[in-house]
Parts: structure tokens; sequence; C-alpha cells
């Protein structure tokens, strides 16, 4: 038996025994794992209707556009459309049959073939990186007069944040401060920042704070190199504050997504805040020393 996906609490089975199609109802692990594999799949490139039909036709097996279509309430003209799409890609198939039918590679296949199309972008950008900037040297420049501007940036991702955290990091000269409770300092711990951290330790003054927590404890027990520690009882939910040299602040934060994953699983959106402006990096900095005591 075969399940087909579409919005709503209601879905398609087919049973291949009796060739026949019934409708049913969805349960809540099946819309979470589903919600899942889509928010996944989307950030490979991928839009939602294409994902839909990919999914749709990576469970039900060797299908008609136009059942496709009808299953997912999709209009037969755009299915065809996506299908050639997503076959560009090298994740579906066509069968060359009368009718004919379409069939996708399973997701663990397609999703090594998404990756790697990411990593053939990736060198074909750091190629062409010097004929750009050479480019862009070349063609005529405004005079600028540089001077100091406070500036602010908002970033929304964690992977955004990461980068900004490591650039942070890279640029400091004297002194790196750092607040993060468990679950901030698991993150930084498990993306290697820590690694990079040990690193600039060498010429730069790290300080810590995190929580009194064994979560916390844990972290600090693999980040043994680090001499300048100090722990709080409560983190009163306070997001995780950067601060280089006292001269640029980084605030990252979670927000949950939605309440009713919470039993599913923790899902958040990260964003941050970034800022050379002087009179919020004195108010970090004055919290941050506030918090060491």
């Amino acid at each position: 038996m075969e399940l087909a996906i579409e919005n709503g609490e209601l879905t398609r089975v087919y049973d291949k025994q009796t060739e026949a199609w019934k409708t049913v109802r969805k349960d809540q692990s099946f819309n979470k794992q589903i919600s899942t594999i889509e928010e996944t799949l989307s950030r490979f490139g991928l839009l939602k209707n294409e994902i839909k039909v990919y999914l749709h036709l990576a469970r039900a097996g060797e299908m008609k556009a136009g059942e496709i279509a009808e299953s997912i309430s999709l209009h037969r003209t755009e299915t065809y459309r996506i299908l050639r799409d997503l076959e560009k890609r090298g994740i579906v198939f066509s069968i060359f049959e009368k009718p004919l039918k379409f069939t996708a590679v399973p997701l663990d296949k397609a999703i090594d073939m998404l990756v790697d199309a990411q990593k053939i972008k990736i060198r074909l950008l750091e190629q062409e990186k010097p004929s750009l900037v050479e480019m862009w040297m070349s063609m005529p420049q405004a005079k600028v007069t540089k001077s100091k501007k406070e500036l602010f940036q908002m970033l929304e991702g964690e992977q955004q944040v990461l980068m900004k955290a490591n650039e942070l990091l890279l640029k400091s000269e004297k002194e790196f401060k750092v607040f993060a409770s468990a679950d901030y300092l698991s993150e930084l711990y498990y993306n290697d920042f820590s690694d990079m951290l040990k690193k600039q330790a060498d010429t730069v003054q790290v300080n810590l704070i995190t929580d009194n927590s064994l979560k916390s404890a844990y972290f600090i027990g693999q980040m043994d190199w680090l001499s300048n520690i100090d722990r709080i009882d409560n983190s009163q939910e306070l997001p995780c504050i950067m601060i280089s040299d006292d001269k640029e602040v980084l605030i990252a934060f979670h927000e949950k997504d939605s309440a009713e994953n919470e039993d599913f699983k923790k899902r958040y959106r990260t964003a941050a805040i970034w800022t050379n402006f002087d009179a919020f990096v004195r108010t970090f900095q004055t919290l941050f020393s506030k918090l060491s005591k």
C-alpha cells in the first residue's frame, strides 16, 4: 500500500492488491515528518510544488503526470513543467512507454545529487572569483571618504549567524567575550566554533560565561584549555552574546517556529543582530561584566 501526499487532514491511499484508491485520515506524526522533510529539501533550492511532486512520486511509485496532478491538486500543465525541471536535476526519470509515466530517485540518492549540485556551484564560484574581482576593480570606482560608520546588521539562519560569529572571532586582536547558555554552547561546540576559539586563544584573551547546568559542565570539560570561565545559576533565557575587542557585538537568539512541533522535535528560527554602535557595545559590555561577578 502506497501513500500519496496531500495538504490537509486527509490523504489518498493506493492499494496495489485491489488496484483502488482510498481516502484516509493522516495521523499527526505523518504530518510532522513530512513537514521536516519538506523544510530540509527547500534548503537545496527546491520550490514548494517541486517538493510536493517529488515526494508524492517517490512514495507512490510510477505514475502519469495527470495522476500526480489530480492527487496533489495541481494544474496538469504546471505538473508537467515541474516534472521536466526535476528531470533536469536528475531526481526524476521518464519511463518510455505509452502512456508516459514518471518515477523518482529514492530520497537518499536524491539528497546526494542535490548536495553534489550545490558543491559544484560553490566550486565554480570559487574558480570565477579572481576574474570577477579583477573585472570589478578595473571599473571606475567612486571616491569614498573613509570614516567610521555606526552600523547594524540583521542575520537569519544558523549558518549565517555562525559565519558572522566566525568573522567576529577572526577579527579580534585583544579580547573576545562569549556568553552562551547550555543550548548555545552546544551549538557552538558541534559547529566546530570551539576549535576556532582554541586557535585564537593563543593570541587573544577569551572569556566565557555560561550557566551552571550539567550540560554546560560537559562542554566546559571538553574545552579544558579555557582559563577564563564564569558560571551563573540562572541564564534567564538570555541570548548568546559575543563581544570583539569592545568594538563590535553579536547578539544571537532562538525563536520556536510553532508550539505544535514541541512534542516531535525542538525546532527554532535562529537570528542575530550585529552592530558596532558604541552605545550598544557598552551596554552589553556592562551586562557581561555583571554576569561575570
